[in-house]
């Protein structure tokens, strides 16, 4: 049978409903947020164009239909990313991270735990969630096996509450439009200080307007420039124990299935800011000939990096959906390709945009052309949602490590290990 990569009608008319989105909507943000200084009024100046997202049916998206959603499949999300991030970056991220903070509920919540949390993202107001798992000093070794180290926010049963305390940071979407908090933070944390994270990791779901939490200040970032990312701080924070997602352990799964989840979205982002940065370079050597006789185009080097900037957008797009699909056929449970294609596709858009630079030269460097700010925002995919660095090692390495591992299985839509 021969492999088909034409989309299904409804999946085209996703894709097509999120280009013209970004096209009359989204393109509005770069100019309404330029001239506002502070990252915090950046993000609030979002919320009207976050509200569009919202009356366009893009955040019930994330919520499954048994909850009042219309949850998208992994590959129709990557559809729209692409769409989406060739034009804006930051909104789009806003839905991002109200995806990780819903998914370890939909994932291992109960039936009244869905009922609870989920209920805001279906109501058509401008409801946010976040994910807190970066720890202030760094969550690379979230994962370490010995109890002294790796996550330092804990949760400690008193009677029917948990009480949190901790810190966190990177925690997009946690303080909320009005500095009062998301409406659901979904805290990665550990109950149990002498237990390794195997055993003590958990997800506890704290609640917007919850007493004991506070943001201490935004990350002014150098790409993103209108995402929420504040630091935030758990004291004696208490929640009802129903709020634990899952079992105790549970924690480690469920947080990298989050940001597997959004793997394959982020590959799509890649190709959709590597578009918007082949659009640009092809424009301006295909009219520019810079005091020359002919367009730049003409030259032939312009040509091989054209091709070879085009040849990496195609790729790269049939790897997110590969990987997307992959995600979906394997219900979330093999991460090997939507790991895969987040490294490989956020590291090569950071060489091609600086390849589209190159091409159009200094004044992609300033405002005449704008490569320099795509550039800042592209930056930013192989260094968050846990970076690559530490997707290859907590991901892959310890896949490749697992007896039984087969380099064959993703390629045949089954489990690898």
């Amino acid at each position: 049978m021969a492999i088909d990569f034409t989309l299904s009608e409804e999946q085209l008319g996703l894709r097509l409903q999120a280009r013209e989105f970004a096209e009359t909507v989204l393109s509005q943000v770069p100019d309404v947020i330029a001239p506002i200084p502070d990252p915090l009024d950046r993000f609030r100046a979002l919320k009207p164009f976050y509200q569009q997202m919202v009356d366009a049916g893009f955040v019930k998206g994330l919520i499954p239909v048994e909850n009042g959603g219309h949850r998208f499949s992994n590959l129709q999300f990557a559809l729209a990313c692409e769409e989406l991030a060739r034009v804006e970056i930051n909104t789009p991220t806003i839905v991002l991270g109200t995806g990780l903070g819903t998914f370890p509920i939909i994932t291992a919540g109960t039936p009244e735990q869905k009922e609870r949390f989920l209920a805001p993202f279906v109501d058509g107001s401008p409801a946010l969630a976040a994910i807190a798992f970066t720890e202030a000093a760094g969550s690379a070794n979230f994962d370490h096996p010995d109890p002294k180290y790796g996550v330092q926010t804990f949760a400690v049963r008193d009677g029917d509450e948990w009480v949190l305390n901790g810190r966190k940071a990177y925690t997009t979407n946690a303080s909320g439009w009005d500095d009062e908090g998301a409406d659901i933070i979904s805290v990665v944390c550990r109950i149990d200080e002498t237990k390794p994270p195997a055993e003590s990791l958990a997800i506890i779901v704290v609640e917007k307007g919850t007493p004991g939490v506070t943001f201490s200040g935004i990350i002014d970032t150098m790409g993103h420039l209108a995402t929420n990312s504040p630091y935030v701080d758990f004291v004696d924070v208490r929640v009802p124990v129903e709020n634990l997602i899952g079992a105790p352990g549970d924690g480690m799964a469920l947080t990298k299935g989050s940001f597997s989840w959004t793997c394959s979205s982020i590959a799509a982002a890649a190709v959709g800011k590597m578009r918007r940065a082949f659009e640009i370079a092809y424009d301006f050597v295909s009219t520019e000939k810079r005091s020359g006789s002919v367009p730049v185009i003409d030259h032939q080097n312009a040509g091989y990096m054209l091709a070879d900037i085009k040849t990496r957008i195609e790729v790269g797009r049939y790897f997110a959906w590969k990987a997307a699909d992959h995600f979906d056929k394997t219900g979330g449970l093999d991460r090997e390709l939507s790991n895969m294609s987040k490294i490989y596709k956020s590291e090569l858009a950071v060489q091609t945009v600086y390849d589209a630079m190159r091409l159009v030269g200094v004044d992609s460097y300033g405002d005449r052309v704008p490569l320099g700010g795509i550039m800042q925002d592209v930056l930013c995919l192989p260094i968050y949602d846990g970076g690559n660095m530490g997707v290859r090692r907590r991901h892959l390495h310890e896949m490749l490590r697992t007896p039984g591992y087969d380099h064959l299985a993703a390629a045949e839509n089954r489990l690898s290990v």
